[in-house]
């Protein structure tokens, strides 16, 4: 695995001035780097039975919004129809935050898992979709001339030529769904208060557990990052074909 030294020895630099910053404060409320690793280490099995229920949520409802977006986006892509239809509804609701969206979530799904999943799949179904529609409106215009001559119906287009050429601008879809995906479990979980680290976070912040509450806050960003290094390895893998015409691979 390669270490990246320059970020490594910025990071290093980072925890010096925040762990000399605090020992000059002398403020409970700006806790050492000390403080806060002795907090993930008294709080580990509380951070990852939490954090577990939070990446639950987040891969159901990314799993949900996939489905369900890669076929539509391909074909709102293939059919003109369905794209004056589909797409100014998409561009208005995209802007909308998430937590604008809990009212409705909570109403119709509940303050349990069906309220937060709700919640995950609205967020992560847009750019999942926008990247299924211009992947296959990007493909360029011979495969359409291939599908013609093979005799294929616009199903077997969509599916045979359509989704396996633009899946290079659909995964880059997925992988800012997924970095959302984890975003957003946390913030249902604070604002649907059942379990999960958002709910361990916001009682951390409740009862002035600061070094608690960044133990957390490291936890969420060490998971973040690993789940985007896994997924950049994985996408490396799938698409070895297009980074081996591109060379694009080795830049991420």
């Amino acid at each position: 695995m390669r270490v990246n030294l320059p970020a490594a020895v910025f990071a290093l630099l980072l925890l010096a001035l925040w762990e000399a910053g605090a020992r000059a404060a002398g403020n409970p409320f700006f806790p050492t780097v000390e403080a806060v690793a002795a907090a993930i280490v008294l709080n580990a099995g509380a951070i990852s039975g939490q954090m577990l229920e939070t990446l639950r949520r987040a891969a159901i409802g990314l799993a949900i919004a996939c489905t369900v977006m890669i076929p539509l986006g391909a074909a709102i892509g293939r059919m003109r129809l369905l794209g004056d239809i589909f797409e100014p509804i998409v561009n208005m609701l995209r802007p909308l935050p998430p937590p604008a969206v809990a009212p409705i979530a909570l109403l119709f799904a509940g303050a349990g898992d069906g309220g937060k999943i709700a919640m995950i799949v609205f967020t992560c179904s847009f750019p999942i979709l926008i990247g299924s529609i211009d992947g296959v409106r990007a493909n360029h215009p011979m495969l359409t001339n291939v599908a013609r001559s093979l005799r294929l119906s616009r199903l077997e287009t969509i599916a045979l030529i359509d989704l396996p050429s633009a899946l290079p601008v659909i995964m880059t879809g997925i992988r800012l769904a997924v970095a959302a995906a984890l975003l957003v479990s946390v913030i249902s979980e604070m604002l649907l208060t059942t379990n999960g680290i958002g709910v361990y976070l916001l009682r951390a912040q409740e009862n002035f557990r600061i070094a608690d509450g960044l133990a957390g806050v490291v936890a969420v960003a060490c998971v973040g990052f690993l789940i985007n290094d896994l997924f950049l390895r994985f996408d490396r893998k799938l698409l070895a074909w297009h980074y081996a015409t591109t060379g694009d691979g080795a830049q991420q």
